[in-house]
Order: C-alpha cells, then sequence, then structure tokens
C-alpha cells in the first residue's frame, strides 16, 4: 500500500455525493465558500480510528454557521459524512475536517469530509517547545464581528504565522490594543500562576475551543484551579508556566515569549496526558 503523501486527503465525501475520488473538484467555481469565504469549517483530531469530541464539534460547526446566516446543517448529516471518511481511510490517528458551504447561487448547501494524516514533527514540536510572540489583533466581541466563529476566512490568521516565522517564532499571541491577551491565531492560550490555570475569556470573543472545553474539564480533575477572565500581557509574561491548546496539537508548552525565556512547568504535561487518557476512553 502507498503510504498517504503529508496533508493531502486519503479519503472525501460530499452531501449528495457521498465518497468522491480526493483528487477530484468537489466545489464550483462560484461556490460562495470559495469566492466570498463564507463556509464554515471544524478540525478533529483522530485516535484510533475515533474523533475526539465529535457531537461538539458538530454542534459548534451548526452554531458557525447561524452567525454567518447559512442554513444550517443536519448535524447527524455531517455526521453520516465523517463516518463514511473514516471507515475509507482507515488511518488510525489522523486529522478530520468537516464544511459546510452555502453552494453557489441558487445551489443547496453542502457539507464536505475529509481524512488526513497528521502534520509531520508534530512530538518533536512538543519536546522543543513553542517560540511565540505577540501580534496586535482587535477583540471580536461584538456580534457582527462573528466572534468565535470558525469560518474558512483564515487570510489573516495565516499571515499571522507567516509573521511570527519571519520573527524567528513558531505562533503568535493575538493581543488588543489594550494589552489583552486573547489568543492564538490556530489555538487557544493558556498559562498557570501557581496552582491556578489563566485563560482568556469567551467573552472577548475568541474561539471556544473544544480542546479548550476539555482541559477546562481535566484541569480540575488535576486539582488545578482555572480561572477564565481579562488578562493583561504581563500576566502571560510573568507566568509560572504557559502553553496553547487545539484539536490537532493537543497541548503545546510555551517556552519563549517576544524573545524571553517562559520556564516549562507540570501542568502542561499533565493535561497532554490526561488529555490522550480522555481520548483513548471514548
Amino acid at each position: 500500500m502507498t503510504p498517504p503523501t503529508p496533508g493531502r486527503p486519503v479519503a472525501v465525501a460530499v452531501s449528495g455525493r457521498g465518497l468522491v475520488d480526493p483528487a477530484l473538484p468537489v466545489l464550483l467555481a462560484d461556490d460562495e465558500g470559495f469566492a466570498r469565504g463564507t463556509a464554515v469549517f471544524e478540525t478533529l483530531r483522530v485516535y484510533d480510528g475515533v474523533p475526539f469530541r465529535l457531537t461538539e464539534h458538530l454542534a459548534r460547526l451548526r452554531l458557525s454557521a447561524e452567525r454567518l446566516e447559512l442554513t444550517p446543517p443536519d448535524p447527524e448529516h455531517v455526521g453520516e459524512l465523517a463516518r463514511a471518511v473514516l471507515d475509507a481511510a482507515r488511518l488510525g490517528d489522523g486529522v478530520l475536517r468537516l464544511y459546510w458551504t452555502p453552494g453557489a447561487p441558487g445551489d443547496e448547501p453542502r457539507g464536505i469530509a475529509l481524512v488526513a494524516p497528521l502534520p509531520a514533527g508534530l512530538e518533536a514540536l512538543r519536546a522543543r517547545g513553542l517560540r511565540v510572540v505577540t501580534l496586535a489583533w482587535p477583540r471580536r466581541d461584538l456580534a457582527w464581528l462573528l466572534p468565535s466563529t470558525k469560518s474558512v476566512s483564515y487570510a489573516t490568521h495565516l499571515a499571522a504565522q507567516r509573521e511570527a516565522a519571519r520573527r524567528g517564532a513558531d505562533d503568535a499571541v493575538f493581543v488588543d490594543p489594550e494589552g489583552v491577551v486573547l489568543e492564538c491565531p490556530v489555538s487557544n492560550i493558556w498559562w498557570r500562576v501557581g496552582e491556578r490555570l489563566l485563560t482568556p475569556s469567551l467573552q472577548l470573543g475568541i474561539l471556544a475551543g473544544e480542546t479548550r472545553a476539555a482541559l477546562l474539564e481535566l484541569a480540575v480533575e488535576l486539582d488545578y484551579g482555572v480561572e477564565e477572565g481579562i488578562f493583561p500581557l504581563e500576566s502571560l509574561a510573568s507566568a509560572d508556566e504557559a502553553f496553547t491548546s487545539s484539536s490537532i496539537r493537543e497541548v503545546m508548552p510555551v517556552v519563549e515569549l517576544d524573545g524571553c525565556a517562559v520556564a516549562r512547568g507540570p501542568a502542561a504535561p499533565e493535561l497532554q496526558a490526561a488529555l490522550r487518557r480522555a481520548a483513548a476512553a471514548r
């Protein structure tokens, strides 16, 4: 069997068509999701063939669609697409992506599910730790700014990651004009002060990450206090430990912030281990 190409899907399913050849196009050129960036999506990590928190991700997909005023997807329908690609891929561990697009003008909306291999180098990056830099970013706490909405309009997020790379870092942390810590381009940010874990509040318009939600529960089980709030950059900069959370990278320790060293600590590896245990238990 030929090994899968890194980053490329090994199985794709589309509304009304079922499984399709991953090499074939599935969107019309004037699909509104492509032409105007109005599609929504979810990205899940797959552990031994089982997607983590699929029900929660399907609910968030529907909520994002409603915020964009799209015809909302039926979670059962998108879930069937997900199961079809997982059965076809037989990857074990991997990445499941779910899309809901309004289609071309006059067309019906459609769901797309695909499974791809995990990105290379995740464990090496976890062992080394993330170097991050802060970038200015506005709050999305007004309704018309689509707070906590996961749409495919990701150009500025990718530009932030490129800017971080130009500064010699692995990732960025967004900070608003008032110096309040928000989130990273594709992950949530956490830090530890003593036995308390701090993470920005959803009131700031940040993405309600599903891995973030899982860690909120796991942290309590590990006897950490958790505080969601509005925190200045100084709080993060003076933390005893910092880390990010996301579906694919899971828990990643931060070892440098704006060129200054950040100490490693026990919370990141403990939460990473607890997250893997939670995934294995599903």
